[in-house]
């Protein structure tokens, strides 16, 4: 159920007696009949309002989800007023609050909620993941007894971890430090500037390796490091840790944070790679990549991200990353871009980049994960400087990607999205390659939309989507909703605002629970309430309800020419270098 809304009229009206009012009709009986109904109208109707208020037990009823009806295409839903906005964005900070409520009153200081058992998670060193996720959210909602509250648990914070523990470099950089740096940014809370010191510190000897790639997991009681199950450095890994630590060295002064990310670049634009086809795992002691895979999936997905927004964070200073932003996104246009045979639904996928190149075998999956894609391409069509038709191609790209990353969700009996698709494909892989039929498109004249932009509308039964799905689950992500976002922002098209409006519906229906929200098990179980699991990851507070409190909100609270969006969500803002770091850093 939603929460009840109650609001109160600043504004008194005089309403007449009802002795007056029999007083006027006496001698005019028929022709004050209309008045008499109208005035009896107006009293029922804003009686509550004029005394004061709604009764306490007056409730604003919602409509209920929206199921999701077969669309024509370019169907465009009717647009909220700025009222219907300000009321969502309302709720969606309702449901932030009950969602850190339950935390604080059931798992709290441990890392994540179980939301139906009220038992803890501690997935995350222990440090209490979901505070630091949750911390610039609060800030931006304008929690700020939350928000001092957890500066104080924060402060007292010493991150050595427990004998035989190593925490994981990765997620600790982009949820902790990230939160940390994101949250001193917007508070200028000193407190949180001594920990995100402390605690980036604590972690760089992970870069101590003999390829300065960093170790999957590190002991900060020790500085010993451990690898992953892989045994390699995936390439995520190795690029989602320069935001964070040179906003440090910004905000320090101290060169070692950006020495040891920028050696991870350096390691990058030397590497033996072919037309910025950068592969997922790289070997750790030596540099270089060890496998063929291309992806914007698991394993790379937020390499990609930082490759532009590094570029955006330091001014659009360091040209370097965003030549390689621009031929590794060639790449993937050329490479992982696919129509589906029948809808039409542009997608990227993974490939075996064989040799000779250029030859890739796609898989055809498609992850939720992957759903960043077109808010990156989105964003980098806004902000690169890129001829006409580039940028045409990489707005296109972004615009396809968000339909079908939408048509996911609106294709599911619950309406929400699973967490891997597998797509069908064409019987020669290369027919279903998007750029060529957008390139022949183009040859034939223009008619229409583009290849992959049809909007062929929702599925009406699952043997006409397209796609199997292969993992039923839906893990409360953001990724769909972060792309709609910054397609909204971008380009000011207010479906992507009800997209999300839509979305938001079926988490409230199928994923709330008492004390929290939990993934679902199966988004495709037609009950009233689908099967759920015990879980309500951080990420969702620092990323699922922020992404749609932004979506909501008409304010563009965190403009995107200003601030950069680490992959965990945490905004770092955007900074020039000065000529004494320039020095100091040894940046050219």
């Amino acid at each position: 159920m939603l929460s009840t809304l109650r609001g109160r009229n600043q504004y008194s009206l005089r309403i007449p007696t009802f002795r007056e009012g029999i007083s006027l009709l006496a001698g005019r009986p028929l022709r004050w009949v209309p008045q008499l109904l109208g005035f009896i109208l107006v009293i029922w109707y804003f009686g509550p309002i004029i005394r004061g208020g709604p009764p306490d037990d007056f409730v604003y009823e919602l409509p209920p989800p929206i199921h999701h009806p077969h669309l024509p295409p370019l169907y465009k839903p009717p647009t909220a007023s700025a009222n219907d906005w300000k009321l969502r964005s309302h709720q969606v900070r309702e449901a932030f609050i009950h969602s850190y409520k339950g935390y604080r009153d059931h798992a709290f200081p441990a890392d994540e909620l179980a939301p139906m058992s009220g038992k803890i998670h501690n997935n995350f060193n222990g440090w209490g993941v979901t505070v630091y996720d949750a911390l610039d959210t609060m800030w931006i909602m304008g929690l700020s007894e939350y928000f001092d509250e957890a500066v104080k648990f924060i402060g007292e914070a010493d991150y050595t971890t427990k004998p035989k523990q190593y925490a994981p470099f990765f997620e600790t950089i982009i949820r902790h430090l990230g939160g940390l740096l994101s949250a001193y940014a917007l508070s200028k809370d000193p407190i949180l500037l001594q920990q995100a010191d402390k605690l980036g510190a604590m972690l760089l000897p992970a870069f101590n390796t003999d390829s300065g790639l960093p170790a999957y997991a590190i002991s900060t009681r020790t500085n010993a490091t451990r690898g992953g199950w892989t045994g390699n450095t995936l390439w995520a890994e190795a690029l989602s840790n320069q935001l964070e630590y040179k906003y440090l060295a910004h905000i320090t002064g101290k060169p070692e944070y950006f020495e040891k990310a920028e050696r991870c670049m350096q390691l990058m634009y030397e590497a033996n790679v072919t037309d910025g086809i950068f592969p997922t795992q790289w070997n750790t002691k030596t540099g270089a990549p060890s496998n063929n895979k291309f992806s914007v999936g698991a394993f790379a997905d937020s390499a990609h991200e930082y490759l532009l927004k590094q570029w955006l964070m330091t001014s659009r200073s360091e040209t370097k990353i965003k030549d390689l932003y621009l031929n590794v996104s060639k790449s993937i246009i050329e490479n992982l871009l696919y129509v589906t045979p029948s809808r039409e639904m542009l997608y990227v996928t993974d490939a075996d980049m064989l040799k000779p190149h250029p030859r890739n075998v796609p898989s055809g999956t498609f992850e939720h994960l992957s759903c960043f894609l077109p808010g990156l391409l989105a964003l980098g069509a806004q902000t690169l400087d890129l001829p006409a038709s580039e940028k045409e191609i990489h707005a296109w790209a972004a615009e396809g990607l968000a339909y079908t990353c939408w048509l996911t969700y609106a294709d599911t009996k619950t309406g929400l999205g699973p967490d891997v698709v597998s797509m069908k494909m064409f019987t020669k892989n290369e027919d279903g390659l998007w750029l060529p039929r957008v390139e022949n498109w183009k040859q034939q004249g223009r008619s229409g939309r583009p290849p992959g932009l049809r909007e062929p509308g929702a599925a009406t039964g699952k043997a006409n989507r397209d796609y199997t799905i292969y993992k039923r689950s839906y893990l409360l992500r953001p990724e769909a909703l972060e792309s709609f976002y910054i397609m909204w922002r971008t380009t000011g098209d207010p479906v992507w605002r009800e997209r999300g409006w839509t979305i938001f519906q079926a988490i409230e229906k199928y994923a709330k629970t008492e004390i929290g929200y939990a993934s679902l098990v199966d988004v495709d179980k037609s009950s009233e309430k689908a099967p759920v699991k015990d879980e309500m990851p951080s990420y969702f507070l620092a990323e699922t309800l922020k992404y749609l409190y932004l979506l909501f909100t008409d304010e563009e609270l965190i403009p995107l020419d200003k601030w950069v969006l680490n992959t965990e969500a945490h905004p770092i803002p955007i900074f020039e270098w000065t000529d004494t770091e320039k020095k100091l850093f040894n940046i050219s």
